[in-house]
């Protein structure tokens, strides 16, 4: 059996690198690049150079920009009595395209995971903190995800408010059952979670 050129190899090895492509879909865009006009292979090439040479980390939120504070961060509308944690940069996207917050953001760059050796002091939690020390926040909605490391790092950074003796309330995002989903098939952690996030209507 014949096999590929190299450098399309090449391609679909790095294409399957990316989170949440295989083999198949990782060939299918390597023969996508191979048969697009030759325009298309340069900006796609230069997007990705621009994307290393261009892109910086915010010095205060640890969010994505293309200067040295994030247009969030930058923006005098804010709110920043309120602070949103999130584990990664998408996290904050993704509440920006929702919309309603009026807050800013802290990035985390991770979550507590021992079995990945992932502790506290790999993450931006003694950043979160000195900007708790300021004085000028008056709350902090943890957002990470509710999985069990995101749910480990919302509790350790309550413990660190809490030990550190800082007047600012804490807060977690509501969760429990997504709209159209029936009782008999929620996990017990779900339901538990949706008794307790209840609300009035």
């Amino acid at each position: 059996m014949a096999s590929l050129p190299k450098a399309i190899l090449d391609l679909v090895t790095y294409f399957e690198r990316l989170p949440g492509i295989g083999p198949k879909s990782a060939t299918r865009l390597a023969f996508y690049i191979l048969n697009a006009p030759e325009s298309f292979s340069k900006e796609f090439s230069e997007s990705l150079v621009a994307l290393k040479n261009k892109i910086v980390i915010c010095e205060e939120c640890f969010g994505v920009s293309e200067e040295a504070l994030c247009e969030v961060c930058r923006d005098p509308k804010r709110d920043k009595k309120v602070i949103w944690v999130v584990e990664k940069a998408i996290d904050m996207m993704a509440l920006e395209n929702v919309g309603g917050v009026k807050g800013v953001y802290h990035v985390l760059g991770g979550l507590i995971n021992p079995l990945d050796h992932v502790g506290p002091d790999d993450i931006k939690i003694e950043e979160l903190m000195r900007r708790l020390k300021e004085g000028e926040v008056e709350e902090i909605v943890l957002a990470t995800n509710s999985t069990m490391e995101g749910e480990a790092t919302a509790l350790y950074i309550k413990k660190e408010v809490k030990d550190i003796g800082l007047d600012v309330k804490v807060s977690r995002l509501g969760s429990g059952l997504p709209i159209g989903a029936d009782l008999e098939f929620a996990d017990q952690a779900t339901l538990s979670r949706s008794m307790e996030s209840r609300r009035e209507i």
